[in-house]
C-alpha cells in the first residue's frame, strides 16, 4: 500500500492539473488567447528562470555528478539511433521519418518531467534534473535537426540555419547558460571561513534572487494547466499505424530499455552509483511523453505536423499510465 500511494502522489499532482486545464477550457473559462501567451510564459520567461535557479543552486562544478550526464546523453544518443532503425523499416514516408524518431528520443521534461521529478524526489531531484539538463537540451535540439533533416532532401540550407539560430536563441539553453556562468564566477569568489562565498545573490543580490525564484514557482502549474487546456482527443485515421508506433516506443519502449540499463548498470559498476535521487531525472528523461516543441520544429522544417501534434496528444496520454508503473516498479524494488 505505502508503494502504491507514493506512485499515486507521484502521477496524480500532474494529472490533476492538467485536468484542471482540460475542464477550465471546456467551460471556456480560458480560451485560446490565454492558453497561447501563458505558453508562452512558460517557455519564454519562467522555465528559464527555473533552470537558471535550480543550476544557481548546485554549490559548484565539482558537485555535478559526471557519470549522470554521461549516461543520460548516451540513453538520448540511443534512442535517436534506435529511431533511425524503427523508421527504416516500419515508415516509408520520407516526412514522416524525422518526426517519428524525433518522438522516440525527444522528452517533454520542461512541462511533465520538472514536476515530475519534483514529486518524486523532491527540490534536490529538481537540481539533478538540471545538471543533466545543461547537456540533455542542447543535445535533444541538435538531434532533433538531424532528424527533421536527414531525411528530406529538399530542404533549403537556409531554413536549417533559421533553425539552428532559433536553437542557440532557445531561452531554456540561454537560461541554462547564465547558470553556468554564475556558477563559473562563483568559484573565483572568496570564502569566508566556514567556507561559504562572501558574495551571494540570495543575500546581497535579494531583489534579482527573490524575482527570479518566484518567475520559477510559477512554471510547474501554469504549464500543467496549458497543457490540459491543449488537449485535443482523437485519431487521424490514416496516421493511426504511426502514431501507435511513435507512442509505444516513446511511452513504452524507451523507459524499459534506459531505465532497465541504469538499474543493470547501477548493480554491476562502481563508476555510476545511481541514488534513488537521480532515477526522477532519467524517469523524467526517459519516460515523459514526447516536447511539444518537437511539432512546432516538425512544422517549420516542412514535416509532417499532423503526426507530430497527434504524437505529441498520444504519448501524453499513454505515458501517464507507463509512468506510474514506472514509479511503482521502481519503489516496490527499493531503487526509489
Amino acid at each position: 500500500m505505502e508503494t502504491l500511494l507514493f506512485a499515486i502522489n507521484a502521477v496524480l499532482p500532474i494529472i490533476i492539473l492538467m485536468a484542471v486545464g482540460y475542464f477550465l477550457k471546456h467551460i471556456k473559462f480560458i480560451n485560446d488567447s490565454f492558453l497561447s501567451i501563458a505558453n508562452k510564459f512558460v517557455y519564454k520567461i519562467s522555465l528559464p528562470a527555473l533552470l537558471f535557479y535550480n543550476i544557481y543552486k548546485i554549490e559548484s562544478f565539482s558537485a555535478i555528478e559526471w557519470n549522470h550526464v554521461w549516461f543520460a546523453s548516451l540513453g538520448i544518443v540511443f534512442l535517436f539511433i534506435l529511431g533511425m532503425v524503427v523508421v527504416k523499416i516500419a515508415i516509408p514516408e520520407k516526412k514522416q521519418k524525422g518526426v517519428i524518431v524525433q518522438v522516440i528520443f525527444r522528452a517533454n521534461f520542461a512541462i511533465i518531467g520538472i514536476p515530475l521529478a519534483q514529486a518524486i524526489g523532491g527540490e534536490q531531484a529538481v537540481i539533478n534534473l538540471s545538471m543533466i539538463s545543461a547537456i540533455a537540451i542542447p543535445l535533444m535540439n541538435i538531434l532533433s535537426v538531424l532528424a527533421l533533416t536527414m531525411y528530406i532532401k529538399d530542404n533549403q540550407s537556409g531554413q536549417v540555419i533559421s533553425t539552428i539560430k532559433k536553437i542557440i536563441s532557445n531561452p531554456l539553453i540561454i537560461g541554462i547558460f547564465l547558470g553556468l556562468i554564475v556558477l563559473f564566477v562563483r568559484s573565483f569568489i572568496q570564502t569566508d571561513t566556514l567556507g561559504n562565498p562572501v558574495f551571494m545573490m540570495q543575500n546581497q543580490l535579494k531583489f534579482i534572487f527573490l524575482p527570479v525564484q518566484w518567475l520559477g514557482q510559477t512554471t510547474t502549474p501554469l504549464a500543467l494547466i496549458v497543457l490540459g487546456g491543449r488537449f485535443e482527443f482523437y485519431v487521424i485515421k490514416h496516421l493511426s499505424k504511426q502514431i501507435f508506433i511513435g507512442t509505444v516506443m516513446r511511452a513504452l519502449v524507451a523507459p524499459l530499455v534506459v531505465l532497465g540499463a541504469a538499474v543493470i548498470i547501477d548493480q554491476n559498476s562502481e563508476y555510476f552509483n545511481f541514488t534513488y535521487l537521480v532515477y526522477p531525472a532519467f524517469i523524467s528523461l526517459f519516460a515523459s511523453p514526447t516536447a511539444i516543441t518537437g511539432a512546432v520544429m516538425a512544422k517549420e522544417m516542412d514535416n509532417d505536423a499532423d503526426l507530430a501534434n497527434q504524437c505529441v496528444v498520444w504519448t501524453t496520454i499513454i505515458s501517464i499510465f507507463s509512468i506510474f508503473l514506472t514509479v511503482l516498479i521502481l519503489r516496490f524494488t527499493g531503487i526509489l
